[in-house]
């Protein structure tokens, strides 16, 4: 059996500020696209330094802080995390002492116990040390920097995961969502991490509603940068998908049932979803609503 193969680090840029750097773990394939197996980080270049928004998994810190050297001799002083799992967080142990890392509050708890990841695998404690967790939280919303270096820290409230954070770069247009929205196909539940199915469209409709003038979306695994009207019609995906596990319920349908029977739209297949059963079951999402359902 070959090894896998490694996904190299690459940048894009969005703007003289902004770059997404994709890449890192290794090479998986979804509909005929090779995909990076680590979550999408965004580098913003300020005056005096550089933020990073997420680290991928681990293993991958020096190769990061070598690559920024190709766009910038500014040092790195600030990383965000999006969320807690360890395809976005893996590498935080790795940066120097002094950098400061910033997260939601729920996802520094959640950081220092790494749970499982619900439907997915046991997550590594690679903070048992303490190295690599956050050294500032926020609960709703925060700013740090002014003018053009300024950046928005925005909780919304649960969806993939208890904590996930919605990061703004006003003077770029554009948007970090981590895996909120992470693909075009059914979102990941983590329950184990606090995600919730019922208040998930909402989430993402709050997002919808309060990022409207925004220009680039940067989401958590999707292969390139998409635009606020992807992001609409991933509040519409979702909203239908939990309408769609609802209905069935009341319906008297069993999770097995719905799983089995239940296909993307043509709306969506046309917007370039798909289906990602063959490295994740839907039934777990499908169950994590299903028991959430108040009725």
């Amino acid at each position: 059996m070959t090894d896998p193969v490694a996904a190299p680090l690459h940048f894009e840029k969005i703007t003289e500020q902004f770059y997404v750097l994709r890449g890192g773990g290794r090479i998986i394939q979804v509909a005929g696209v090779d995909l990076p197996t680590a979550g999408t980080s965004a580098v913003f270049i300020r005056t005096n330094d550089v933020v990073l928004v997420d680290t991928k998994v681990g293993g991958w810190g020096t190769a990061i802080v070598e690559k920024l050297k190709e766009i910038t001799d500014k040092p790195l002083t600030t990383i965000i995390n999006t969320h807690t799992h360890f395809d976005h967080v893996g590498s935080n142990p790795e940066f120097p002492d002094g950098v400061e890392v910033i997260a939601h509050e729920n996802t520094a708890n959640l950081m220092r116990e790494m749970r499982p990841v619900s439907g997915g695998p046991v997550q590594p404690n690679i903070f048992a040390e303490g190295r690599g967790l956050p050294t500032q939280t926020f609960k709703d919303r925060l700013t740090i920097g002014s003018g053009d270096d300024r950046i928005e820290l925005h909780y919304l409230g649960p969806a993939h995961t208890s904590g996930d954070a919605w990061v703004v770069f006003p003077a770029a247009s554009a948007l970090h969502s981590g895996d909120a929205f992470a693909h075009k196909g059914v979102p990941p539940l983590d329950v184990n991490n606090g995600a919730n199915g019922i208040e998930y469209p909402r989430t993402i409709a709050k997002a919808v509603e309060a990022f409207n003038g925004l220009e680039t979306v940067v989401t958590g695994h999707y292969h390139e940068t998409l635009r606020i009207r992807d992001l609409q019609t991933y509040a519409d995906f979702t909203r239908d998908f939990v309408d769609a596990v609802l209905s069935a319920k009341r319906k008297g349908m069993t999770v097995d049932e719905f799983v089995s029977g239940w296909r993307l739209r043509r709306r969506y297949l046309d917007e370039g979803y798909v289906d990602f059963s063959h490295l994740r079951s839907i039934k777990p999402d499908v169950e994590a609503i299903w028991n959430q359902a108040s009725f």
